[in-house]
Parts: C-alpha cells; structure tokens; sequence
C-alpha cells in the first residue's frame, strides 16, 4: 500500500487540471505542464482535489503509483511558484552575462562558453558571478542547472568553477615539498 500515492492533492485557486486520453494537463498562473498516464494508473479529479488510483497491486503499479502522484504535485507547485536552481561560479576573470535567450559565460577557456536556455526556463545574473534559473517543471530546471554546472565543474585544490549555491566542496591540500 502507497502511503505517498493514496495522499490527494489539493488544487490551489488559479490552477486548472484536465484530464486528457492518454495524460494530464495542468495549467496555471506561471505555465503550463503535460504529463502521460502509465497503463493500470488511473487520475481522477473531484471536489477540488486529485486522487491517483491504480488498477492492482503488482509491483510495476505500486511503483508508478507513487510516482505519478509526486509528479502531479510538483507540477501543481511548478505552474503556481517556479522552482529555482541557484548557481555561483568561483575563479579569477569568471563571470556569466545573459545575451537574450543565450547565456555567455568566461570559465577560463581561451573562448566564451554560449549555453542557449530551452523553452520554458528563464536565468537571470547577478553580480556577474551567481547564475538564478527558474522554471515550472522541476525536472527541467535541474537538469539545466546540471548541463550549466558541468560546463566547468569545481575542482577540489582551489574550489574554481560551476557549483550550486548550497554544495559543499570538499577542498585537498595540495602538494608539500620537504
């Protein structure tokens, strides 16, 4: 029995969930999500709230039961306050700027890295060292602050490098002459 999937989800004022052939639509002040349904996952929507049933208890259904309701959830909490990924680049002469849709970055290479945003995500820059990207879909924006991240990941001697505001990078000592 899913505890987490049998838990219905309360729909805010401003939002709209429909229920199409084969996937749900949730619209609302920030955007708008799709999902697809899995065979056996039913989605229901009544009173207000929207209830995830499945179809047995085998353990492909279980699974995806639970699932399917985090989904639903997050994209809910997306399309009525974006997620957001903050990013800090560290290193002498590293700086990002937005050029419209594109996001210019100097990470110490002898050329200026150009990432283009996908659709639905926007960034923003501040201090020219703290990159914000925000979106209704959890799973986009982190998988953007991902792709950014490893343009230049933080090396472990002087801490130089992409990483999220809230990581922790473990620093080595570095070589000792005698």
């Amino acid at each position: 029995m899913s505890r987490v999937g049998n838990k219905p989800i309360l729909i805010p004022s401003g939002v709209q969930v429909q229920l199409e052939q084969k996937g749900v639509r949730v619209k609302g002040p920030k955007g708008e999500l799709t999902r697809s349904l899995e065979t056996g996952i039913g989605v229901k929507v009544e009173n207000g709230q929207v209830i995830v049933t499945r179809q047995s208890d085998d353990r492909f259904h279980r699974a995806k039961h639970g699932l399917l309701r985090s989904d639903l959830n997050n994209m809910i909490a997306g399309v009525t306050k974006n997620y957001e990924k903050t990013l800090e680049i560290s290193g002498v002469g590293f700086r990002a700027q937005l050029q419209g849709r594109n996001l210019s970055m100097t990470l110490g290479y002898s050329h200026p890295v150009v990432f283009a945003l996908p659709p639905g995500i926007e960034a923003s820059v501040e201090k020219q060292t703290v990159i914000t990207i925000k979106g209704a879909d959890k799973y986009r924006v982190g998988q953007v602050a991902a792709q950014i991240r490893d343009l230049k990941p933080p090396e472990p001697y002087k801490g130089k490098g992409i990483k999220y505001a809230d990581e922790v990078i473990k620093r080595k000592e570095g070589k000792t002459s005698k």
